[in-house]
């Protein structure tokens, strides 16, 4: 019998991470051990004090049983005096927040709460995949608003059309942005804000690059308003914690009492475990500046090897990412073929395959290709020797 997926499923394409991995697998099935700027999953080990943690809770919970659907309420504590500390915002971890199974998850699985069929989703391009993909799974229509360098990489909301913004229902924002690395100020989100109202639109905020930055902390959208917003955030990146998929939800109560609506009908919570080693990661923040700082000299150290090799100088203010334009006279791929040379082997992304384009064709990831900083220094430093040989 030939078996075939779902039409929506069918008409999603490729993953484009699961494309980089390829890419990888290719190189070294010839013997060749890139370089992997691909994908941005940490190479770091989870700190100490997180390991500890996640140990002692096997034990101590090793009768516990499912996991609360939202959080334990000790998690969901910690969340909210961490969220007090950082961003100077009283939270209540009765009402404004939930757990969620890392980002992604919550990402996707927000817009079935949300949607109706036929509602517009507003989603900045490029940007992350859940953003269009959760939109199509609900049967919404995503619209690909495109963030260029000339405006800073803000989403340019003037330029969405009156009978597309009519028809929205939400609007998806990124600051600290994945993958220009620019960030978001108090002017832009009210102006965001003063949008939203206008169209009565929904704002989903993903700060889960709110603690990778190098210069003034970014601040949250919730310094600025609540009502109508919410954030998501995780502890993926802050403390290289992927592999533990924990994460939360925050804002508006009857969104987050939405969002816990779906929720509990998809799983069964994050394990109280992963909880504690969470709650332990919330509680201390030397490891953040550490991690922080191996990123700024690793973002050092590669772009000023780019800008020696003669490109563009686009060294990012927050984020893991570098958004590199390419030289003229390649194409995205052409560039990152380029590195994948076997001289060089060094894996990014093509800017094109994390972009959807615009309702017009215009793809605003072309001419870019992505590093995510998460070799080691040593082949970071490794990879700027290589880039600094290139004849462009």
């Amino acid at each position: 019998m030939k078996f075939e997926g779902s039409q929506r499923l069918r008409g999603i394409g490729t993953y484009a991470f699961a494309e980089v991995d390829k890419k990888v697998e290719e190189l070294k099935a010839r013997g060749i051990t890139p370089i992997d700027f691909g994908v941005g999953d940490p190479t770091a080990p989870t700190p100490q004090i997180v390991r500890r943690a996640a140990a002692e809770g096997l034990e101590r919970r090793k009768s516990s049983g499912y996991p609360s659907y939202i959080g334990e309420a000790e998690f969901r504590e910690a969340v909210a005096a961490w969220v007090e500390r950082r961003f100077a915002v009283a939270l209540d971890p009765q009402t404004e927040i939930s757990s969620t199974v890392g980002s992604k998850e919550a990402v996707f699985n927000f817009h079935e709460g949300i949607l109706d069929p036929g509602d517009v989703v507003l989603c900045p391009s490029p940007g992350y995949p859940p953003y269009t993909r959760g939109t199509l799974f609900a049967e919404g229509i995503p619209c690909q608003v495109p963030i260029r360098k000339e405006g800073n990489f803000l989403m340019d909301l003037s330029e969405i059309p009156e009978e597309t913004a009519r028809k929205a229902k939400l609007l998806w924002l990124n600051y600290p942005n994945s993958p220009s690395g620019a960030t978001a100020d108090q002017r832009y989100y009210r102006e965001a804000l003063e949008f939203a109202r206008r169209y009565e639109l929904i704002i989903a905020s993903d700060e889960a690059y709110s603690e990778i930055y190098f210069g003034d902390p970014p601040i949250s959208i919730l310094n600025v308003a609540r009502e109508g917003v919410l954030v998501f955030n995780s502890l993926s990146k802050r403390s290289a914690m992927t592999g533990y998929r924990i994460g939360w939800v925050m804002g508006d109560p009857d969104l987050v009492a939405n969002f816990r609506k779906v929720k509990t009908n998809i799983d069964s919570g994050t394990p109280t475990f992963i909880q504690d080693a969470a709650v332990a990661a919330l509680s201390d923040e030397e490891h953040v500046l550490g991690f922080r700082e191996q990123y700024r000299q690793k973002r050092d150290i590669l772009c000023a090897a780019l800008i020696a090799a003669g490109l563009e100088d686009c060294t990012p203010p927050a984020t893991l990412y570098v958004w590199q334009k390419v030289p003229e006279g390649f194409s995205s791929l052409e560039f990152a073929t380029r590195l994948l040379d076997e001289k060089t082997a060094i894996v990014t992304t093509p800017g094109d395959w994390i972009c959807e384009p615009t309702a017009a064709g215009e793809n605003a990831g072309q001419g870019y290709v992505r590093f995510a900083l998460v070799p080691s220094i040593e082949d970071t430093r490794l990879a700027a020797e290589r880039i600094s040989r290139l004849r462009l």
